[in-house]
């Protein structure tokens, strides 16, 4: 039996509730999760510090993970953001301390190489007809290739300048970190583009009918291929920031975050919305994710049990955007 066969089933009454769990459980679980650590710890958890903390080391997963959502959106999946983040986070550090580079110059070399990468995937998901888990995850295992090939696997370390590190570490506005600048900014561009632009229409409109919308006029290969390209734009911002923060370009620095911004897009798509993919979806879901972080660091947790929870989020995550989904087409 379908799982829409089986949602008819039930009485309506029953598929009220479920629907509103279904949209708005993460925000409850969220919500939750804020009581039970405040109380628990309401001298570390709670505190204004402690928030703006754990928002600038959530920014730069929120900014993977925002871009990504651009690649769900219009019906694909985008693993190599990971390895390109990466790359990105070990070529911008070379480009600084080996060829000498101005800062702005190296990063928008980075954001130019990261819209190429987007290319690259696209043209072979859209022209090729590979499938974008396939293709994706070869293009990403290709840029590993040629992260170690230009770094040796050795982390690029000596004479990165001060004024780089500033881009993660600095407060440049009113004292707020800048990776969180650089988050809104990401995240309020990509919102703007996808719910108050034509072009964000033809996205969503390819997302949830790509046949319907090529019959509509709407180049469906093109806007496919924006979206990897905004997703690979987004990975090269990330590497480049977590290379600031670290103050090193390491071959594999930005892998982990693949699996974060999977559980934050599916955890966002069960958010407000019936199983749909959405910007401010994903920022609630990389909110989720990064407080539990937390919440578990504070309390002494051991290290496992991070990826536990992070498992756990992607098995709820998944299965939350498939209820919505079912109740929304019964």
């Amino acid at each position: 039996m379908s799982d829409v066969g089986y949602t008819r089933r039930l009485s309506p009454s029953t598929r009220a509730a479920l629907g509103v769990f279904a949209r708005y459980g993460t925000i409850i679980g969220l919500l939750v999760m804020i009581l039970v650590f405040s109380f628990l710890s309401p001298h570390a958890f709670p505190t204004y510090n402690n928030f703006i903390n754990v928002l600038s080391q959530a920014s730069l997963a929120m900014i993977i993970a925002g871009g990504l959502t651009m690649a769900v959106i219009v019906g694909e999946l985008d693993l190599s953001v990971g390895y390109a983040a990466s790359l990105h986070g070990v070529l911008v550090t070379g480009l600084i301390v080996a060829n000498h580079l101005p800062i702005p110059v190296a990063v928008l070399i980075e954001l130019a190489l990261g819209a190429l990468i987007g290319v690259v995937n696209g043209l072979i998901v859209t022209k090729l007809k590979v499938n974008s888990v396939i293709a994706t995850l070869g293009v990403g295992t290709v840029l590993v290739g040629l992260s170690f090939a230009y770094s040796a696997g050795v982390p690029i370390v000596s004479g990165v300048p001060e004024s780089f590190l500033q881009l993660a570490l600095g407060r440049w506005l009113f004292g707020i970190p800048n990776p969180i600048i650089f988050m809104a900014l990401v995240f309020g561009g990509l919102w703007l583009l996808v719910e108050r632009t034509a072009i964000g229409q033809e996205i969503q409109a390819v997302g949830g009918n790509p046949a319907a919308a090529r019959l509509a006029g709407i180049n469906v290969d093109r806007i496919k291929i924006l979206g990897f390209v905004l997703s690979g734009m987004c990975a090269a911002l990330t590497g480049t920031l977590l290379a600031a923060r670290l103050g090193s370009g390491t071959t594999n620095a930005a892998d982990s975050y693949l699996l974060t911004a999977f559980a934050a897009v599916f955890l966002g798509s069960a958010t407000l919305r019936d199983g749909e993919f959405h910007i401010l979806g994903t920022l609630i879901g990389t909110l989720i994710i990064v407080l539990g972080f937390n919440g578990l660091n504070i309390f002494g947790a051991p290290t496992f049990s991070q990826f536990v929870f992070q498992g756990a989020i992607l098995i709820v995550a998944v299965g939350l955007a498939s209820l919505g989904r079912s109740l929304a087409e019964s």
